[in-house]
């Protein structure tokens, strides 16, 4: 029987398959890498230009196949892999030849020649040092030891919606809990006032000088619906993190994967109920970046130029109206003239947004993904959902990118729908 061989290629042959349409390179590092983390200390971040995602991690999903057809990587085409570990690589080449991958090479030479010549053309995330990983916040849990006596510092905020045993049953040593609650109004669902935030930051110790980490869990209570965002406290992380920025906190990093992440790198795990060390001074104005957050009088301007959009991301579902999305909005349907994010299957998930483990998706799939929709980065975005917490992980990731003129629409769905004299549609747009 003839074995199975796996060929290599050389860095000239990788150059050459980039202007090849019917070639694919597939990255199987860890997304952190692939985003610009230099993971084994390597002369360059990111990936080769191009390259898509596919952590050799995944291959113990059970789903694996249909992630890679998901990101259109096809038998017919030819595949290279490339990564750190060759190991991994061969198993994952393996997997590949499973499915009747046959046209399959493996590029070992990345990190040694790739990597090393500057000539060679790569891509990274632009903010991808606001999108942390395990290793970085364990070091700096370390480090945060060091700032004891120096109130505010650094502050690692586990982040929930009125759910502490989600933060007792387990959390990254050194990090306090933050109810999303305290930078939100219940009523509207919108960001607090300025005195409330300067409030509530100040009682958790984050000036606007403090380096700010937020994760949260991804949980899924049989009650989800019945409050905006509770079916994923690491969403609720990132609509804490918006909500930071706006006030004016000028270093704020969101744990990639959230918490599900750090226990994946099997890291210490606290059950210590970390007290929290109020400060008595912000340090600036809030709000510091005002064009953050875009309010209902603004986003009906919004409406009526050319030069702007106002981005539902909402589920098709809600978008066509035939859900509202939660059980206290009554009416169905979206906003006239607001153009489709696609956030996922339901109010609940933001599957588009995200890879199979929670971590963020890959930038340029995202891209493209707004781009053929007609969200582009040379107008004045305002992402919106049903309460904010949606629109604000597609904010953070226009933000990563470098998009220049980004907002959240806080009222979102929840705000407009109230106002009986504010017009809507359903049904699919013609």
């Amino acid at each position: 029987m003839k074995r199975n061989t796996i060929n290599t290629i050389e860095t000239k042959d990788v150059l050459e398959a980039l202007a090849d349409k019917n070639t694919m390179i597939i990255d199987i590092r860890p997304v952190d890498a692939y985003n610009g983390w230099t993971l084994q200390n390597e002369k360059r971040g990111g990936h080769i230009k191009g390259a898509k995602s596919l952590p050799g991690k995944w291959t113990k999903y059970i789903d694996w196949i249909e992630i890679v057809q998901s990101k259109n990587i096809l038998p017919e085409h030819k595949i290279i892999l490339y990564g750190y570990d060759p190991d991994e690589m061969n198993t994952v080449a393996a997997l590949f030849k499973r499915f009747a991958y046959d046209k399959l090479f493996v590029y070992q030479n990345f990190i040694e020649e790739w990597v090393n010549d500057a000539a060679m053309p790569m891509d990274k995330l632009k903010r991808y040092r606001y999108l942390v990983h395990p290793a970085w916040v364990k070091a700096l849990s370390d480090q945060q030891k060091a700032f004891d006596k120096e109130k505010g510092k650094i502050v690692i905020c586990h982040a929930h919606y009125r759910n502490r045993d989600a933060y007792l049953s387990g959390h990254i040593p050194g990090a306090i809990d933050l109810d999303t609650l305290a930078l939100e109004s219940p009523e509207t669902w919108n960001r607090r006032s300025p005195q409330e935030l300067k409030k509530a930051l100040e009682e958790h110790s984050i000036s606007a000088d403090t380096r700010v980490v937020l994760y949260g869990k991804f949980m899924f209570p049989d009650n989800a619906d019945e409050f905006p965002g509770s079916a994923a406290g690491h969403l609720g992380a990132i609509r804490c993190a918006f909500i930071m920025m706006y006030a004016g906190v000028k270093d704020v990093r969101i744990l990639n994967g959230g918490f599900k992440a750090w226990e994946d790198a099997a890291y210490e795990i606290s059950y210590e109920d970390v007290p929290k060390n109020p400060i008595t001074d912000f340090g600036t104005a809030i709000p510091a970046h005002p064009e953050y957050a875009v309010d209902i009088k603004e986003a009906k301007v919004m409406l009526k130029d050319k030069r702007s959009e106002l981005v539902c991301v909402r589920s098709w579902t809600e978008y066509t109206g035939q859900v509202s999305g939660y059980n206290y909005i009554e009416k169905k349907g979206r906003i006239p003239g607001a153009i489709y994010g696609n956030c996922g299957s339901d109010a609940y998930h933001m599957e588009n947004y995200r890879n199979p483990d929670n971590t963020t998706r890959a930038f340029r799939e995202i891209e493209k993904q707004w781009i053929e929709s007609g969200i582009t980065p040379d107008k004045h975005l305002a992402f919106y959902c049903g309460t904010g917490w949606r629109g604000s992980e597609a904010f953070l990731n226009a933000w990563l990118m470098g998009w220049p003129n980004i907002s959240v629409f806080d009222g979102g769905w929840f705000e407009w729908s109230n106002d009986p004299n504010n017009p809507y549609e359903s049904g699919i747009p013609e």
